[in-house]
């Protein structure tokens, strides 16, 4: 009984035992499992954030100085100098992380002097209309 085989891929060639050699004699393989060294994420470079931080409210350049920090990292990333890229992108995060805050420092500066402002137009509109003997009203107080 002889087999065929379909034609397609062949097989690889292999050595027949020598004649005497049983596989009893022959030394065991030995399997050794290897695990894959975990991959490193690269680390990030804060590039969105730094655009954002440059485009909106750029307060004392400090989005600028992210962005360019941003860049930095990137650069160092694509150059495969992993612990530069570290170093420039928590630079260019804490950069950032002030613009922001400064930024909502100063819009809820603006928006308290507007409200306050407006509150002591109208408690003086109200003050020269009761001067003036008309006593219509005009705001809260």
């Amino acid at each position: 009984m002889e087999r065929t085989r379909a034609p397609g891929l062949a097989l690889p060639p292999y050595e027949p035992l020598v004649e005497g050699l049983d596989m009893e004699n022959m030394s065991r393989s030995v399997v050794v499992p290897v695990e894959p060294t975990p991959v490193q994420a690269p680390p990030r470079d804060h590039l969105a954030w730094s655009l954002c931080s440059t485009l909106y409210s750029n307060v004392c350049c400090l989005g600028f100085l992210a962005l360019v920090f941003s860049v930095k990292s990137r650069d160092r990333k694509v150059l495969g100098d992993y612990s530069g890229a570290l170093s420039y992108g928590s630079t260019a995060k804490y950069l950032n992380i002030t613009a922001l805050l400064l930024n909502i420092f100063l819009i809820i500066l603006i928006i308290a002097l507007i409200a306050s402002g407006t509150i002591t137009f109208v408690n003086l509109l109200n003050h020269q209309q009761q001067r003036q003997g008309d006593h219509r009203f005009f705001g809260p107080t």
